[in-house]
Parts: structure tokens; sequence; C-alpha cells
């Protein structure tokens, strides 16, 4: 695959592309954190099972893995604006398409084909914004995307509260939402980047290729997920009411959007593999502290909250290094990798750590995440080692 990273842009024009991209994918961003929990509640209303919920959720990261290798050769295609307006499409109509047809064996078809489009969307969107960064402020950049979008899934459960989780409301809510990342698409699709065909490397070798930036998108995934999946039920182990156990994800929310444009700052003045060895260490301390936290609940949310601070810089650092060791022709295959990596990540983190938790209750939680981190950080630190000055 050839590509042309991005037209001759002036520094107005460029911020106009990267805001377009960032726009896009935070407007998905609260549409898609006001439909995750509504599906579940609705689910629940029919009567499946707590199992048959989780199978259903983790269709998504079954989707990503299975179509979203295909995306940079669709684009390349059909166009990276036309892709992009095609999903948001797509993904409005499966929403209205939940309440139209409220059945199981429907919605696990819906759900496939929502996530395939939400795949697409979180690759192109970010192939865009890694293609028009300025390579000196490529860290800085993804910070803000990052924030932007974590703070787009903030918004989504508080318009859930408002509008409540019965009728269409929601549903249609959710599509306008994605509706209106069409606005900004169309404004900026003159600027947008440019793929052409040609050839592109298979995942092994942009694992081979970049490491460091690839498994930062699977230790996060399984961390992230993982982590905001058990931690509630470790908050119950620790003897909390429910509302306060569930409570303890905002701690590692805030940190999550706070973190973002500091270390991204940081990384545009340093080895960036240097700061992911420090996220990566720094979760694994992080991660070690929270049985001695445990026995006092201030001190269990700022510790939370630095956790969950470090460890988001993990894809955001990861995204930055990916697109300054990976560029020009093959960028957007490498997106493609880096996203597939999370959903794998999505997928193993749950059950890795929930089953650490049930191997050593309660505190097997923080272990099994302190591995985690630290298996990572044994990659990076020999990836230095090796190539010290790449």
């Amino acid at each position: 695959m050839t590509a042309q990273t991005q037209p001759d842009l002036g520094d107005g024009a460029r911020a106009a592309s990267i805001a377009a991209a960032i726009t896009c994918v935070a407007v998905v961003g609260i549409g898609l954190s006001l439909t995750i929990p509504l599906l579940s509640i609705e689910m629940e209303r029919m009567g499946a099972s707590s199992t048959v919920i989780g199978i259903n959720t983790a269709v998504a990261g079954l989707a990503a893995i299975v179509t979203v290798p295909f995306v940079p050769r669709l684009a390349a295609r059909i166009g990276v604006v036309r892709l992009l307006l095609l999903a948001i499409a797509v993904g409005a109509a499966c929403l209205v398409a939940f309440k139209l047809l409220p059945g199981l064996a429907w919605w696990f078809a819906l759900r496939f084909v929502f996530s395939t489009s939400l795949g697409a969307l979180f690759v192109l969107s970010e192939y865009w914004i890694n293609a028009a960064a300025p390579p000196a402020r490529r860290g800085l950049v993804m910070g803000i995307y990052a924030t932007v979008l974590a703070l787009g899934f903030a918004v989504g459960p508080a318009l859930l509260a408002l509008l409540g989780t019965r009728g269409f409301g929601p549903y249609l809510a959710g599509a306008a939402l994605f509706l209106a990342a069409m606005v900004p698409l169309l404004l900026a699709r003159r600027l947008s980047p440019v793929l052409g065909p040609g050839r592109t490397r298979s995942f092994a070798a942009y694992l081979r290729l970049a490491p460091a930036a690839t498994l930062a998108a699977l230790t996060y995934g399984a961390v992230e997920t993982g982590g905001f999946a058990i931690l509630p039920l470790y908050g119950l182990r620790l003897g909390y009411d429910a509302e306060t156990a569930a409570g303890l994800v905002s701690a590692l929310a805030l940190g999550n959007v706070l973190f973002q444009i500091p270390f991204g700052w940081l990384a545009d003045r340093m080895d960036r593999r240097r700061v992911l060895l420090m996220a990566g260490l720094g979760g694994a301390l992080g991660s070690s502290l929270i049985p001695l936290a445990s026995a006092s609940f201030p001190a269990l949310l700022v510790l939370l909250f630095l956790w969950g601070g470090i460890a988001g810089t993990l894809y955001t650092v990861g995204l930055a290094h990916l697109g300054a060791t990976v560029q020009g022709p093959e960028l957007a295959g490498a997106n493609a990798a880096f996203v597939v990596l999370y959903n794998v990540g999505l997928m193993l983190g749950p059950p890795i750590i929930g089953g650490g938790m049930d191997l050593l209750p309660p505190q097997g939680f923080a272990y099994s995440l302190c591995l985690l981190f630290l298996a990572y950080a044994g990659v990076v630190g020999v990836r230095l080692v090796q190539r010290p000055r790449a």
C-alpha cells in the first residue's frame, strides 16, 4: 500500500485537519459510552444471564480482530473520508436497529456489525491524526486526542442518566451523535490523508518492527478493560458497598484524562521508549502498592488516580511512537495492527485479572496487574538494550 500521508498543508490547515479527525472520534466515543451500559441493561431485561451478556460484549473485540486488518485496503480502494462516513452511517443504523429488533439472536449479529464500524472509525481516525501530526509534536497531539476521547467517554453515561434506559430516546441520541461526527469530516474532506494500493506488512512484521509500540496497545487493552471490569468486584471483596466499589473506577478514569497531555509533551522531548518503560514500571509499582493502600479508602483513591493516569499513557505514547517508527506507506496497516492488539488485550485482560483475584483473593487483582506491567516493561527494556538509538 502506498500513501500520500497528508496533503501539503500550512499550519492552519494542518490544525483543522487534526481537529476534524479528533472531533469525529470523540463524538463517536460519546455515542459508544452511552450504548455499552445501555445494551447490557436491556439484555438483562430480556432475561439474559451475565454470561450471555459478557459473551455478547466480547463480540466487539472479536469483530475488531477479524475485520480491522482489511480496513487499510478498503480505505485505499474507496478513500479514507468515504469509508469513515460509511462506518458512521452503519453505526448509526445499528443503534436504531437494536431497538427495532429486540432479540438476542439479532443483537449478536448487530453487535458484530456495530463493532466492525467502530473498528474502522478508530483505525482511520488514528491514522489520520498520526499522519497529520508534526513529528516534533506528535506526542502532544496524541495526548490531546486521548484526552478528548476520554472526555467523550465520560459524557456518555451522564447522558444516559438524563435520558433514561427505556424507549427510543437513548438509541436515537446515540445515532444522532454518530451522524454529528459526519460534519467535521465533510468540512475537512480535502485535508484527509490519501491511501493508494500497494504492499503491506503482516501483523507479525509490525510486532518485530515496533514491539514497544504495538505491545503497548496489547498491555493497555488488558489492564484497562480488566482493571475497569474487575475493580468494582475488588472493592466489594474489600467490604465496600456496590456504589462505593463502582466509584473506584471514577478515580482511574479521572487520572486517565488528566495525564495524557503532560506525558504526550514529555514523549516529544525524550526517547518515547523510555517514556513507555517509565509507564510500564510505574504501572507495576502502582499495582504492587494497591494491597497496602486498600486499608484506607482515601489512600486507595489517590493511588488509583495516579495509577490510572500512568497506565493510560501506554496507549497515547505507544501510538505516538508507532507514528514515528512506521511512516508513509505502512502507517495505516500499523494502526490496524495497533487496534487489533488492543482488542486482543481487551479479551485477555478480564479473565487473567479476574482469575488472579480468584486464585489469591482479593489481592490477586493487584498482583496479576503488576505481572502484566512487568512483562511489558521487560520487553521495552530489552528493546532499549538491543537498539539504544532506535
